[in-house]
């Protein structure tokens, strides 16, 4: 009897599992009603609304995880506007309706074929199906499923790609906001168009690209690592092309694009009950789209991290002298298929774009190169497949684009290269063997005779410049610098004195348009109308001598869109100038501490603004031909041109330092108060994270309209980065936001920016991310929370500086500093 009473009762528990998990043309599932659960517990479905959104939307997520987290939603275009009116619905002959109060239906599936007994089943692995009754669990009696129509999430078993039967494609769209998963704009897809590959899109453009798969990972994706919990991959049949990956031990994992344009892997952590990231994608500047144009390869561990491959060059020096890579590189010597090409090895590649490529699995590698060479507009190929040795031809035959170096992954590629370069190379490689025949036998001591002599000769050169005062003109305009060890040759426009004379009315009062430590400033116009602005240096000003010296040394090689740019000098006698394009707009200070001038500012001007410094620093820390610290990154050092492109100025006080060097350490702190690191302020040591919090000061300035050494309120005492850190910690960072219009929409990216600004602002250098992070945080990814800030400033202190000896300045914004409490 026992028995019989456990057998009834698992009867009806089991019968209970299965309604729960399923929706019949009697039984429907309504939003003031119990959710659907899947038979196992995995997943739930029922209708929620996201944030603090009033809007409801029927959408499926994980059951038995704390963290809500929704993997699909139904109707993201047509939420219901009313609080439990939706009702979800299975009709003949075979689809899912959602229906409002009014029994309007909303949303609704389409049916392939139809079902005599139609009913939906959450599955187990979150696959919302359209079945007939009768049947099995598996795909092939599906009327339809909701892994075909995916959302921002790519569940395990989930396919994104292409059905060449039916002509559809399933991608990944990321939500428009946290609180509104319409479709936003970026998408994901395995691209059919050539060999296959998955590239993430905002809008149209293309702006990441995984590369080929090789059968092993996507080519040169550093993030593509070996992982013990899932596999993933591309695979292609006569009648679809598609990216998947599936679960090898039992761990909960998801694939996320996020509104930002993140591609993020999370997994579930039962001990921290929280999700943990695993991988993101974009991973840095090289994973940028085509960043380096066609023939040029980015490399992250170079500076800059745009070259040309081997035996290319550059197709417009000046583009390149001026970071932008867009135009790409062309072959030094041009091609000539009549008179015969060769193929060039490069290695440790990701292979290009190979969206207008051809290919085929059966070739070998010798059987592809014999393909390529007989087709004059064959520019490369590679292997297909690196399993087993290398199997399979791929062909490109436009110019080659998004190439990036690796340094353990990466393919082989062969391009096309004309004959007499194979000539040179075999040629240079023998002189290289003639040289070493030559120097083998010499004697060591022989070696150091010699090395002894010209060491002993520079030194002398060097020695006989310093007392010449270290700088020379000559003719060319060029100018040498030494300075200990280090000596170059730097070209630099003279101008001369009475242009500059004429140019300024004879520097009169009405030119004049400021002043810094270094001396007056004043506009010019030359006499063929172009305006020019002039740095006079001070006769009294022993610091601007040296910040001279110093501007010139740097900003002549430096040339990016968002630094000033310098177009020449003038020294005569006493007078020393410094001639710079002309900004009409003046400094950005003028702009976002002036009422009148604030409201002329919107949100998508100071968010071009905010971008814009950074690339320019990121240059500077990352990308120039030196590594400089500005040290003195504040408002009134951003100049803005017509267009409002901000540009970074005054390089008096920068340095350079080795790439490896995180600090140097100074007796002379140097700078404004207000914008300096604690590190430096208190301590001396700087770093290019001195840069970093200098900019998140700028950055909370630009938001609030409000100077952080002026910064009053009426609830406390506490500086603008003080105040701000409280905001945030209290979830209200839009009160920050001074008077300016913001769009509604934009509401997400201007708490972004603050965001930001206050990670690059946290009091330990090691905590602030660099300004390529800072670059890629404020346009998408998850921002990791910010940790307190350096130090609270007292308003109410005096302006004076430090009164310390060990302790100067170059500007009169000195304040007094006190460290943060931790509250």
């Amino acid at each position: 009897m026992k028995f019989i009473l456990l057998l009834f009762f698992f009867s009806l528990f089991s019968i209970q599992q299965i309604f729960s998990a399923t929706i019949t043309t009697t039984k429907f599932l309504k939003d003031d009603e119990p959710n659907i659960t899947s038979s196992s517990g995995s997943f739930e479905m029922g209708f929620f609304s996201p944030g603090n959104s009033k809007n409801r939307y029927l959408g499926i997520w994980y059951k038995n995880i704390s963290v809500t987290t929704v993997v699909w939603v139904a109707n993201r275009e047509s939420p219901l506007t009313t609080t439990n009116s939706g009702t979800l619905k299975v009709i003949k002959p075979g689809r899912l309706v959602i229906m409002n109060s009014t029994d309007h239906i909303i949303w609704s599936t389409n049916a392939s074929r139809s079902a005599q007994d139609p009913v939906a089943k959450l599955l187990d692995s979150g696959n919302l199906v359209v079945k007939d009754a009768g049947g099995d669990d598996k795909n092939g009696n599906f009327l339809w499923q909701s892994f075909d129509y995916p959302t921002d999430t790519l569940l395990p078993g989930m396919k994104i790609g292409w059905n060449f039967v039916t002509g559809k494609e399933v991608y990944l769209s990321s939500w428009k906001n946290e609180e509104d998963p319409a479709p936003g704009d970026y998408t994901y897809h395995c691209d059919r168009s050539g060999y296959p590959q998955n590239i993430l899109k905002k809008g149209e453009n293309v702006i990441y690209r995984s590369g080929p798969w090789n059968g092993l990972r996507f080519s040169g994706a550093t993030s593509s690592r070996e992982s013990p919990f899932y596999t993933f991959g591309v695979f292609s049949t006569k009648t679809e092309v598609y990216f998947t990956y599936t679960l090898l031990a039992g761990v909960i994992t998801r694939f996320v694009l996020n509104q930002n344009g993140a591609l993020q892997r999370w997994t579930w952590g039962d001990r921290n009950k929280d999700w943990a990231l695993y991988l993101s994608l974009p991973t840095d500047n090289c994973d940028t789209y085509k960043l380096c144009g066609g023939y040029g390869s980015c490399n992250s561990f170079n500076s800059p991290v745009c070259g040309c491959l081997d035996k290319f060059v550059p197709k417009h020096d000046e583009d390149w002298r001026k970071a932008d890579w867009s135009s790409g590189c062309v072959r030094r010597t041009e091609l000539n298929c009549v008179k015969g090409d060769v193929f060039l090895k490069y290695s440790k590649v990701k292979l290009p774009d190979t969206r207008n490529s051809l290919f085929n699995v059966t070739m070998n590698l010798e059987e592809c190169k014999r393909i390529c060479l007989r087709n004059c507009s064959c520019m490369a190929y590679s292997n297909l497949d690196l399993r087993n040795g290398g199997s399979g031809c791929l062909l490109w035959f436009e110019d080659l684009l998004d190439i990036r170096q690796l340094l353990n992954e990466g393919q082989d590629i062969y391009i096309r290269m004309a004959a007499s370069e194979l000539a040179s190379q075999d040629k240079s490689n023998g002189h290289k063997r003639k040289l070493l025949s030559l120097i083998i036998p010499l004697s060591a001591g022989v070696i150091l005779v010699i090395l002894s002599l010209v060491i002993c000769i520079r030194r002398r050169k060097i020695a006989s410049d310093k007392k010449k005062g270290c700088w020379r003109f000559n003719g060319n305009y060029k100018m040498d610098y030494h300075n200990g060890n280090h000596s170059e040759e730097l070209e630099l426009p003279l101008f001369d004195l009475s242009t500059i004379v004429k140019s300024t009315n004879n520097f009169s009062a009405v030119s004049k348009i400021g002043e810094g430590g270094y001396g007056p400033v004043y506009k010019g116009v030359l006499e063929q109308g172009q305006e020019i602005a002039v740095k006079r240096l001070s006769r009294t000003s022993t610091q601007g001598q040296d910040e001279f010296k110093n501007e010139v040394m740097y900003i002549v090689k430096l040339q990016h869109r968002n630094l000033v740019k310098i177009l020449g000098c003038c020294i005569e006698g006493e007078e020393k100038m410094l001639i710079y394009e002309y900004m009409p707009n003046g400094s950005l200070d003028s702009f976002i501490f002036d009422d009148t001038g604030s409201r002329v500012l919107d949100w998508p001007k100071r968010f071009h603004i905010i971008n814009g410094i950074a690339r320019g620093l990121m240059y500077l820390h990352q990308d120039s031909q030196l590594r400089i610290i500005h040290r003195d990154l504040k408002a009134n050092n951003i100049l803005l041109d017509n267009d409002m492109n901000p540009k970074i100025s005054d390089f008096g006080i920068a340095r350079s330092c080795e790439d490896d060097e995180f600090g140097a350490k100074t007796h002379r702190v140097v700078g404004t108060y207000g914008y300096l690191s604690p590190e430096y302020a208190v301590h001396g040591v700087y770093s290019v994270k001195s840069d970093v919090f200098s900019y998140g000061v700028l950055v909370l300035e630009i938001m609030s309209g409000k100077r952080n050494r002026r910064f009053s309120h009426p609830d406390h005492s506490l500086n603008l980065i003080g105040h701000a850190w409280k905001l945030y910690k209290k979830g209200r960072s839009m009160e920050l936001v001074g008077d300016f219009p913001v769009d509604v929409r934009s509401t997400p990216e201007v708490i972004r920016s603050i965001h930001v600004g206050l990670l690059c602002v946290q009091h330990s250098p090691e905590d602030r991310p660099s300004m390529s992070s800072v670059v890629m945080m404020l346009n998408n990814g998850v921002l990791p929370p910010a940790k307190q800030p350096g130090f609270f400033i007292e308003t109410n202190a005096p302006d004076n500086e430090f009164s310390s000896s060990q302790y100067s300045h170059s500007t009169g914004n000195e304040i007094t500093i006190t460290t943060l409490d931790a509250r």
